[in-house]
Order: structure tokens, then C-alpha cells, then sequence
């Protein structure tokens, strides 16, 4: 079976493409349109489809619309309720609705060939327990869904068994953890459905002295469910406008309500291991994408293998939709094989880029030690190495890489991509040398999706990658899987003695991570970074001739 994968209706729009239940490609459409999350997510934006992303998903197999078996919508507006129902009273879902519902003709007219009839909606929550329960490598295991909302729920809590999904608790709207932490992330300044990450990071430098009070707005029910009210913030620190100086009163309340979210996230977790007893728990839904709740989840509570969907947000239901839909056809899905789904390049094609882009480049004989020199002398280069990944983190395929040994490199990377200085830069190690640095987390970790505590000794050794708070968020490197990143690190640490580099994002702040080689080579011209490693190629920053 031949199932395309479509999530389009709030945000982060994406395509997913599953053949006879194997992954085969999956990309954001931000990464095509080079629109951070693809849209807003406003209801006059619901119409828009990932249309660049679907179309390359099925011309790298092949594929025409006419040949698709099914493509899966991860979203059935004939579950949405009215405004009032839902109780968020936002007049937007009733154009929502009407665009949902309409998801099959617009589909069918932007891939010509496809039948409507071939259309299928799947549940929100559905697409995202899919997206981790099918595609973790456990066949057995409990899942939990977190997010802003679907289409009248915020929460699943489930089972899969034998590829079938057994519901065993929801929370209907109002009460969303998401929703709660983006009335929080706009009430700091910052975008809303966009930087809750931010949220995150700040609350590192607070204390959570409001937490009691916040208890009573946010807490688990004890029957899988729970309860979130409205907080008026105000009442705790002001409001602040975008780019507006924090205080120790904001750092407090994002501690504070990030504190409540661990509480309420362990409290669920708990519940769903009483009523499954598995071994292991897979997360998805954007409230995944928090590294500090989940590694308290891992820590504290009862599952001895916590899973997360690297792509959690929305874009991650287009790949759960399609691994769902090919489940009910008939298919026995396979776990994903990684992240690196998007898009790729020859040897010769990057060439032909960088000839037309009339710039000097090499081909040194081993890339991975000529970038390991560049870093050793503090240098920062910008990697463009196989297939782009699926999600938010950059995971040494499109990554800005440092020496992690100087502390004012944490400055520097952030100034490089012109973001708050509050923000963490995160590390990546082979997985045989992490045990030894990073502790309270588990090992591996391929997706940089928990948070470790830097051993004491090594905190004076990597200061760029010590969080505040002495933790680091790692992305542990396999060299069977990333044989060319495992050289570099090697590389890196005979030169220096540190087996870490510094691994973040190949972007600059609002905009998408690089895709493309012409990406790659705009961010290269315009960043502060002395070398861009496209492929077995390498370009130089130009030395100043003036002075």
C-alpha cells in the first residue's frame, strides 16, 4: 500500500509518505517555503496544504497521485464541536470545520490524478499516537499525546498492541497543557504556537516559588485526565512586550508553571502505567518536545523506556496519519529508521551548486577531519551532510557546529544566530563516551529530546554546552548510523581532548533550518561562520583584505 501523510490544518503543515508500511520520506513544508512553521496558525491560513512537500515526497519514490492507495488527513472535522461545545468559544473553528471538510476536493485539485473518495480523516490524537506508537521500536506499548488541542480533546492515553490502538483516556477541551503554555509563552513576549521552547529555557533560571499557588489551575485528576483554569499571569510577573528585559519574577513563573507541567505530565504518566503495566511509553503531540518534563518522566516515572517522536508537533501527525491509515489497509508498519527523511544530494549535484554559485570551494580528502582542524582552532561551521531531518532539531545533518570548551562561545553562537542570550546550545558525543559526561538521562539519545546533568568535572571542560542549571540537552551519535559525524568528533577530540561539539540548528532566528544546498549557501554569506561543509566539499569565509 501506497499512503500519503498530510497534516495541514493549525500549523507546521507537512507530507509523510508510507510504502507497504515503511517510512519512506518525510518533510516540513516550512523547509520548501522557507515560512517558519509553514503558516500561522490562523483560521484563514487552514486551507493552505503542504503542497511543495507532498509533491517532492511522492517524485522521490516515483510516485504520481494517481498511484496513492490512500492519503490520510490528520484531522476529522466530524469530531470538531461548535465553539461554545468546545468551550474556547474561538469563532475561527467554524471556518476550520469548513476547510477540514473540504480537505478532500482541495487535495485533489493541488495533486492532480488523486480521487477525493481516496481521502481519509484520522483523529488529531490518533495521527499523533500513531506517529509514536508505530513508529517507536517497541510493538507493545503505552502512548501519550499532549498538545494544544485536536479537534474537541487535548490528551490521548492508549495502548498499541500488534499495530491496534486501544483509547484508554482523553481530556476534552477547555483544558489543554498546550493551550496553557502558550497563553504563558505570549504573556513573556515571546510568539505564541512557535516558542514555548523558550519558556522552557528561561524557566531554567528561575525559582518555582509560585508553584503552590498555581496547583489548583493545574493538576492531574487521578482517572487519566486533568484540569487546567485560567491563570491570570499578570498576578505573578507583568506582562512584556516582544524583546522587552525579563525579570527574576518571569523567570520565576516559568519555572513555576513549567514545574506544575513536569507534576501534572508524571501524574498521567503514573496512571497509564497502572492500567498497562508496560515496559515502555511513547510520546508525541508538541508538549513532547519538552526535554525537561520528559527526563523526569524517564527518572521518576515507571516505564523503563520512554520513546519520543523526534518530529512531536504537528508536522509528525502527517508521518502518524499515513502509518495509521496503512495499519487499518492492511499493511504491518515498520518503525521509522530515523529522522534523516527529507531531502538529500549526490556528490555531483552539491557540485553543480556550488559551480553555479561561481564560489571557491575544495574537496579535502577526509571533510570530517578538516572541519575537526576548523573547530579545534574555535572556528564555527555550518554542516550540510545527507538527508535533512524530520522535526525541530537539528541532529548532524543541517547544524551549526563549535567548540564547546570557551564559554563566551555560547555568546557567539547565539549572536551568529541573532537569538536571546538565554538559550542553550546542546552537545553531541558518541554514544560510547556519553555515559562517562552526562548523567540522569537515557543513553542513547538519537533525537536531543531529554535533558542530562553534566558531570561536575566536566562542567569547566564544556562551559558552552552547561545549561545554567548544569544540564545539557545531548545528542548521542551511533557510528553505524552516522559514520561520517563519529569520524569528526574523533577528529575533534584527538585534536583537543574533548570528545563534545557543539551541535545546534543551521539557521538564523524566524527562519526555517537550512534544506537545500542555495539554503545553505545563503546562511553561509550571511552568518559569521568560517566554513561550510556541504557534502565532501568545503567553503572558506574569505580572509578581509582590508587593513
Amino acid at each position: 500500500m501506497k499512503v500519503l501523510g498530510i497534516n495541514a490544518l493549525y500549523h507546521d503543515p507537512a507530507a509523510a509518505l508510507v510504502v507497504d508500511g515503511t517510512v519512506v520520506a518525510a518533510a516540513e513544508e516550512e523547509r520548501f517555503s522557507r515560512r517558519k512553521h509553514g503558516k500561522r496558525p490562523l483560521p484563514w491560513s487552514a486551507w493552505e496544504l503542504p503542497e511543495l512537500s507532498a509533491a517532492w515526497v511522492l517524485a522521490g519514490a516515483g510516485l504520481t497521485p494517481a498511484d496513492l492507495d490512500a492519503v490520510a488527513y490528520s484531522f476529522d472535522p466530524r469530531l470538531m464541536p461548535s465553539p461554545e461545545g468546545s468551550g474556547l468559544y474561538d469563532e475561527g473553528d467554524v471556518m476550520r470545520k469548513m476547510y477540514a471538510e473540504k480537505a478532500p476536493a482541495f487535495l485533489a485539485h493541488h495533486l492532480p490524478g488523486l480521487r477525493e473518495e481516496k481521502v481519509r480523516f484520522v483523529p488529531h490524537h490518533v495521527a499523533h499516537a500513531a506517529s509514536a506508537g508505530l513508529a517507536a521500536p517497541y510493538p507493545t506499548n503505552s502512548v501519550l499525546v499532549l498538545d494544544g488541542r485536536g479537534e474537541a480533546v487535548s490528551h490521548l492515553a492508549g495502548r498499541y498492541t500488534d499495530g491496534q490502538l486501544e483509547v484508554l483516556a482523553s481530556q476534552p477541551l477547555p483544558h489543554s497543557l498546550g493551550l496553557l503554555y502558550e497563553d504563558l509563552t505570549d504573556h513573556l513576549g515571546f510568539l505564541r504556537s512557535s516558542d514555548e521552547y523558550k519558556v522552557m529555557a528561561m524557566a531554567s533560571y528561575g525559582k518555582p516559588r509560585f508553584a503552590a499557588e498555581l496547583e489548583p489551575f493545574i493538576q492531574a485528576t487521578g482517572d487519566g485526565g486533568y484540569r487546567t483554569e485560567t491563570v491570570d499571569f499578570a498576578e505573578f510577573a507583568p506582562r512584556l512586550r516582544t524583546g522587552a528585559e525579563w525579570t527574576e519574577a518571569h523567570a520565576d513563573l516559568a519555572a513555576s508553571v513549567q514545574l506544575r507541567l513536569e507534576e501534572t505530565m508524571l501524574d498521567l504518566v503514573r496512571w497509564l502505567h497502572g492500567r498497562t503495566g508496560d515496559t515502555a511509553l511513547t510520546l508525541a503531540g508538541g508538549v513532547a518536545l519538552n526535554c525537561v518534563a520528559n527526563s523526569r518522566i524517564h527518572a521518576e516515572g515507571p516505564f523503563d523506556q520512554v520513546w519520543v517522536q523526534p518530529a512531536a508537533g504537528d508536522a509528525g501527525t502527517a508521518l502518524g496519519g499515513a502509518l495509521a491509515v496503512s495499519e487499518d489497509l492492511g499493511d504491518r508498519t515498520q518503525p521509522m529508521p530515523g529522522a534523516d527523511l527529507g531531502r538529500g544530494w549526490t556528490d555531483e549535484e552539491i557540485e553543480a551548486w556550488l559551480t553555479t554559485a561561481a564560489i571557491a570551494y575544495e574537496r579535502p580528502r577526509d571533510v570530517a577531519d578538516a572541519v575537526a582542524e576548523v573547530l579545534a582552532n574555535n572556528g564555527i561551521v555550518a554542516w550540510f551532510q545527507g538527508r535533512s531531518e524530520f522535526g525541530p532539531r537539528a541532529l548532524g545533518h543541517r547544524s551549526l557546529l563549535a567548540h564547546p570548551g570557551f564559554e563566551a562561545n555560547l555568546e557567539r553562537m547565539n549572536n551568529v544566530k541573532g537569538r536571546e542570550q538565554f538559550r542553550p546550545v546542546a552537545p553531541m558525543v558518541l554514544a560510547e563516551r556519553a555515559a562517562e559526561i552526562f548523567g540522569r538521562g537515557p543513553i542513547p539519545s538519537r533525537y536531543m529530546l531529554f535533558v542530562h546533568d553534566v558531570a561536575p568535572d566536566w562542567r569547566d571542560r564544556i562551559p558552552t554546552v552547561t545549561h545554567v542549571d548544569g544540564t545539557a540537552r545531548i545528542q548521542t551519535v551511533d557510528r553505524a548510523e552516522e559514520p561520517l559525524v563519529a569520524r569528526m568528533l574523533e577528529c575533534f577530540e584527538r585534536r583537543t581532548g574533548l570528545p563534545v561539539v557543539v551541535n545546534t540548528s543551521l539557521n538564523t532566528a524566524g527562519r526555517p533550518m537550512v534544506d537545500d544546498p542555495r539554503d545553505a549557501l545563503e546562511c553561509f554569506g550571511s552568518a559569521p561562520v568560517d566554513l561550510l561543509a556541504i557534502g565532501p566539499f568545503v567553503v572558506r569565509r574569505p580572509r578581509s583584505t582590508l587593513g
